[in-house]
């Protein structure tokens, strides 16, 4: 094994993000050359060796028991999304899946109703790559307008939204907070690659993030691990100006990986009435849309 692997950065990066007084710990002996605990310090509060602490770190050691990973994420102050997070990546770490090119996602027939279904709000369907799978068309014209509508048809030509996010300026403009959103997202890939670690497509979409964007470098460092699951948002729309929207994501049961994402807004606010505005506008460019096809 070549690096610390998945498990080890993990560690040490929750470990180097600790202050001694976090813990309840004084500063003694000489002083800290690196910010956070040190590996002694951390085997200490969660009463394993330093030597087998030291080896998960390194990615030399793989068997860790569901106590001692107990241990670890009391000691590193871990919430229950990291805590999920780390037994993923101890499992990943247990059994080395080798890498694999799964096949291109599918949308499945029941998928698509319930999609149509919630035609009065901005949806989309999301794979487990936050590739777009489906969109109705004011979910389209709220979040991705200058796309061809079409593209989620075509698994080659599949919008991303993590590529979006980082590398199109259209997305990067659109969020007024994109700091937040963009943390978001990265902390769902995370969880992403904690549960498909050998998922080539997923890690390719890492590789060309981190290859393109300076943003996504420094956020993936810090290994955040925050699902998406529901956020409010305020949107610098081209068309219908300022929008504030809760993101939520439901799970689609038979369809494990895939979520559905809605935009909803309270009822009787101005940003409920630019989407009616939005609903209006986009109608018509469909209509139109629709004719060009035939």
């Amino acid at each position: 094994m070549n690096g610390p692997g998945p498990l080890g950065a993990f560690l040490q990066t929750r470990r180097s993000q600790l202050r001694p007084e976090d813990v309840g710990l004084r500063e003694l002996g000489p002083r800290r050359r690196v910010a956070g605990l040190r590996r002694e310090e951390l085997a200490q509060l969660a009463g394993v060796s330093v030597s087998y602490y030291a080896r998960l770190e390194q990615g030399l050691s793989r068997g860790a028991s569901g106590e001692v990973l107990d241990a670890i994420a009391r000691a590193l102050l871990l919430d229950g999304h990291e805590r999920a997070h780390l037994d993923r990546l101890a499992d990943a770490a247990r059994h080395t899946p080798r890498p694999r090119r799964p096949r291109p996602e599918k949308l499945a027939d029941d998928t698509r109703d319930l999609l149509r279904a919630v035609d009065g709000v901005p949806a989309m369907v999301l794979g487990r790559r936050t590739d777009v799978l489906a969109w109705n068309t004011l979910g389209h014209a709220l979040l991705a307008g200058h796309l061809d509508f079409h593209g989620p048809d075509d698994p080659a030509r599949r919008p991303n939204m993590s590529r979006m996010l980082f590398l199109d300026p259209h997305c990067q403009e659109l969020y007024a907070d994109w700091k937040r959103k963009a943390r978001a997202v990265v902390g769902n890939l995370r969880i992403a690659v904690g549960r498909h670690p050998e998922d080539a497509l997923l890690a390719e979409l890492i590789g060309e993030l981190a290859m393109n964007s300076p943003e996504f470098v420094a956020l993936w460092r810090a290994h955040g691990v925050v699902p998406c699951d529901a956020a409010s948002y305020e949107l610098r729309h081209p068309v219908v100006g300022t929008v504030t929207v809760t993101q939520q994501t439901l799970s689609i049961a038979r369809s494990p990986g895939q979520a559905l994402i809605v935009c909803t807004t309270p009822a009787g606010s101005p940003s409920e009435e630019a989407l009616a505005l939005l609903r209006q506008a986009s109608g018509s460019t469909s209509v139109a849309r629709e004719s060009q096809r035939r």
